[in-house]
């Protein structure tokens, strides 16, 4: 199933965004990421092996200019809310809606400088049974 790199493909669409979001977790320098969070659930399943699913999902910026991380998420957020349409390129799953669960708000400051915000959202989508 492609949902997250298609995620991560819509949020790199977002114009002005200063930075590439990628797949996986904070690194030592400047990150921004996005990677799945527990409680993610199926809530439905169909007896062709379809299912309904909330997946959970968190989205990480880690810099040393607080203002860009404050004002990238808060862009980010602000156009996920909008989001509608999301495609897969393989015919995995359809998208429902992507819910908001937290705005963006600041998770670390640490000694050297690094701030880190976070943006958590649920997506429900429809998985279809991959064809063997």
């Amino acid at each position: 199933m492609d949902f997250m790199e298609r995620l991560c493909d819509a949020i790199n669409a977002i114009p002005g965004n200063a930075e590439t979001c990628k797949l996986g977790y904070l690194g030592v320098g400047e990150s921004f990421v996005l990677y799945p969070l527990p409680g993610s659930r199926v809530t439905q399943e169909y007896m062709d092996g379809t299912s309904d699913q909330q997946l959970n999902y968190e989205i990480a910026l880690k810099s040393k200019s607080q203002s860009k991380v404050n004002g990238t998420l808060w862009s980010v957020q602000t156009e996920l809310e909008k989001l509608k349409v999301l495609t897969s390129d393989n015919r995995s799953f359809e998208f429902d809606e992507l819910i908001i669960t937290n705005k963006p708000f600041i998770n670390q400051i640490d000694e050297q400088g690094w701030f880190v915000f976070l943006l958590n959202v649920q997506a429900k989508i429809t998985v279809f049974k991959e064809e063997k």
